[in-house]
């Protein structure tokens, strides 16, 4: 019994360091495209249709001062931006400029895809 937690326990590990491949990829790229986009823009740089339309306007996310914090807590500021207590600010601007964004319910992976595929996005932008 001890033996299979013990593995259950490096599989989860393991699985938490792999790198993004394949799917991985294209689920982070189509949380950003579906659910970003239109207010951070493609390029990741606040460029997206709703960008100004938010107060306070939407953060180039290519900044270093950005891609220090992401550096410096991954996974956090991804999932902080979700799930965060004052998040009516997202919904509120997607409504009040007639985006509909389908409730969508987020898994361990979809932030680890999500901010994987951030990081490499943003590292492009250099």
């Amino acid at each position: 019994m001890q033996l299979d937690k013990l593995l259950l326990r490096f599989s989860v590990a393991a699985l938490c360091l792999t790198p993004l491949h394949g799917a991985h990829a294209d689920n982070g790229e189509r949380l950003f495209v579906e659910r970003c986009a239109m207010c951070h823009g493609a390029d990741a740089k606040g460029s997206g249709p709703l960008a100004h339309k938010s107060n306070p306007p939407t953060p180039d996310l290519t900044t270093p001062a950005f891609r220090k914090r992401l550096a410096d807590y991954p996974g956090v500021i991804v999932s902080s931006v979700i799930l965060r207590p004052n998040g009516d600010l997202i919904p509120k601007t997607l409504k009040e400029n007639g985006y509909r964004v389908p409730p969508h319910a987020w898994t361990v992976k979809d932030f680890r895809d999500l901010n994987d595929y951030m990081n490499n996005l943003i590292r492009k932008s250099r």
